[in-house]
């Protein structure tokens, strides 16, 4: 008989289910108790977390913008304000094919490749659920194209915006500069937070300088959205801070008379409050629209403005390096008497031309015939060439910087506004370092007398002039005048500089003198400027010469000039200050290529002095046209 075999072990089946059962329990408690421990996390831990994101699903923090400062002129005159337009913004995430909506956009309102391009560099720029500009200053038939049109179109709105306008046009472009849309290189510079609703930066100018101060600071809303996400209602709000106000020191209307008068020409007209240093008005010409640059300008525009031969664009009262000319006299005149090379009495005979010890050459005064014997006082007023050869030789380079650098030449002004250049005073190592060629002695005479490598800018002309009114106090030339901050009104202080200080403060009197006799002499190279004037003024006449004619007119006539084409014409320049006991406008003038400098400096004295010009009073057309 077989033996049974058994086919199964209860045993040890009951002890292998109970080790599964224990496992799988034991695995079950752990996965319980990690889930009770991340709930208790999420609600304990991360419940203002949660409970924000939460919110993001019905809530929307939209940022608003601050509104811009206004700027004002001395006066109270609006010169930049902020107008009402509507804009047509794009949502890009909310548009699934977005070359085809804006083609469809174009066809009901007109979009400008320029538009089309800005819009496109700024989508780079942006979040895809930002509200992007696509086109500002719709019309009121485009505003109603676009309603009658808009479920076409479920990621565009129409938004009520303002905008920079500026009131003056090109009277004050070159102050104001303008302002224009963020671009990446604005982004690098910014607070990105305070401009989260903004779209537009000062780009130049007053607008660019004082950026921090106009722009103001960034408020938000808190609204509620329904389920497409389109908002319902304001919930809570934080208001923008609107920027501060600014005035500026320019007084618009004589800022108008400069432009009127430099009208038609090419040049710079700076008028400085010699006892502040406020800038009264700086006149560049030709000038530009700054309101073309706000929307941002059409490539033909720009490239209009660019090309022009007139350089509408470029500021020449503050990048303008012109040859000091016969206008640096006064300065040298100055540095001689205070290093002992001259004095009141020190005088020579000019026949005509210079001529340095041991050398053969000539150097020529403006005068062929010259001027026979003359002193400091008449060198001055008949501007004589000769006279400041011989006081260059005797200073040398070194005086001769010295005195310029004292006046603020070579240096920047400070004015606040950004942009300038700060000219050459010409030294043997800038000569070296720059041409890499050696410092003559036919380069020291010609410096003297406001030729060779020498040039400076009219702001540096005007601050200077206004530093002899002041008899040496210098100031900051500046062109902010108050701020305001709701109804706080800080006020700007002059910003003294170092005085120019001389061994005689008589040296003052002998060379103010010498400039009052530039008009009032008959010998004066501004004596037609002084017809009928009724106050006293102190100038300086001054040529740059661009183009050396050899064989000069023995009638001294400026039928030589006139046969030169436009572009070789001599500059001509002015500066005066006014009245002299008591000086309340000190001026430079700079024309290119033109003899008018004298006239132009007339009819702004003039109005400011003794009002807009009355029509049975004419002014002379060829006053301050001297050589030199």
């Amino acid at each position: 008989m077989q033996k049974r075999i058994a086919i199964k072990n209860h045993l040890e089946e009951i002890q292998l289910t109970t080790r599964r059962s224990i496992v799988a329990f034991v695995i079950m408690l752990i996965l319980i108790s990690l889930l009770i421990l991340r709930l208790a996390f999420l609600q304990l831990m991360q419940h203002d977390l949660y409970t924000t994101l939460s919110k993001k699903n019905w809530l929307d923090i939209v940022p608003t913008e601050p509104t811009r400062g206004l700027i004002y002129d001395r006066n109270g005159v609006l010169l930049a304000e902020n107008i009402p337009v509507f804009s047509l913004d794009v949502i890009p995430n909310k548009i699934k094919n977005l070359p085809q909506m804006l083609a469809s956009i174009s066809k009901i309102i007109p979009l400008s490749d320029t538009e089309i391009a800005q819009f496109h560099k700024e989508l780079k720029q942006h979040r895809r659920f930002d509200e992007i500009p696509l086109k500002y200053r719709l019309s009121e038939t485009e505003v109603a194209r676009f309603y009658e049109n808009q479920y076409h179109f479920p990621g565009a709105v129409i938004k009520a915006r303002l905008i920079r306008h500026y009131p003056m046009a090109g009277t004050v472009g070159h102050i104001l500069g303008y302002v224009g849309r963020i671009n990446t290189e604005d982004l690098e510079d910014i607070d990105t937070t305070n401009y989260s609703a903004t779209n537009y930066i000062g780009k130049l100018g007053i607008e660019k300088f004082y950026e921090d101060e106009l722009h103001g600071t960034v408020g938000y809303e808190q609204a509620e959205n329904d389920a497409s996400g389109q908002p319902v209602r304001v919930l809570n709000s934080i208001k923008p801070i609107p920027g501060n106000n600014l005035y500026l020191t320019i007084d618009i209307n004589l800022q108008i008379a400069a432009e009127e008068a430099l009208a038609g020409s090419r040049g710079a007209v700076v008028a400085i409050q010699p006892s502040t240093g406020q800038v009264l008005a700086l006149v560049s010409e030709p000038t530009y629209d700054p309101n073309l640059f706000v929307a941002g300008i059409s490539n033909q525009d720009f490239q209009t403005l660019q090309q022009s031969q007139d350089k509408p664009l470029y500021n020449r009262a503050l990048r303008g390096l012109y040859p000091l000319a016969s206008a640096i006299k006064p300065f040298i005149a100055l540095g001689a008497l205070d290093t002992g090379v001259t004095d009141t009495h020190f005088s020579i005979f000019d026949p005509g031309w210079y001529q340095l010890p041991n050398n053969s050459h000539r150097f020529h005064d403006w005068k062929p015939k010259g001027h026979g014997r003359v002193n400091l006082s008449q060198a001055i007023t008949a501007s004589c060439d000769t006279y400041f050869f011989e006081l260059g030789h005797k200073m040398g380079i070194k005086r001769i910087d010295d005195i310029l650098v004292r006046f603020g030449f070579g240096e920047l002004s400070g004015i606040d506004i950004g942009e300038e250049l700060p000219g050459v005073v010409a030294t043997p190592a800038w000569k070296r370092k720059t041409k890499d060629l050696p410092w003559y002695e036919g380069d020291t005479i010609v410096s003297a007398i406001g030729q060779g490598y020498m040039t400076a800018t009219p702001i540096q002309l005007g601050a200077a002039t206004a530093t002899i009114a002041n008899h040496g106090i210098r100031y900051v030339p500046h062109l902010l005048l108050k701020e305001v901050t709701g109804k706080e009104v800080e006020t700007e202080q002059p910003i003294a500089l170092d005085p120019v200080v001389l061994q005689n403060n008589d040296y003052w009197n002998t060379v103010i003198q010498a400039m009052e006799e530039v008009i009032t002499s008959p010998l004066g190279t501004g004596y037609r400027f002084g017809k009928n004037v009724p106050y006293t003024i102190a100038a300086k006449t001054g040529t740059g010469q661009l183009f050396s004619i050899k064989k000069r007119d023995k009638n001294e006539k400026a039928a030589p000039q006139m046969t030169l084409p436009e572009h070789l014409r001599d500059h001509s320049f002015f500066i005066a200050f006014a009245p002299v006991e008591k000086p309340e406008i000190a001026i430079a003038v700079v024309v290119e290529n033109s003899v008018l400098a004298g006239s132009i400096a007339r009819k702004v004295l003039d109005y400011y002095l003794l009002g807009p010009p009355k029509p049975e009073t004419p002014i002379d057309t060829e006053a301050g046209s001297s050589r030199t």
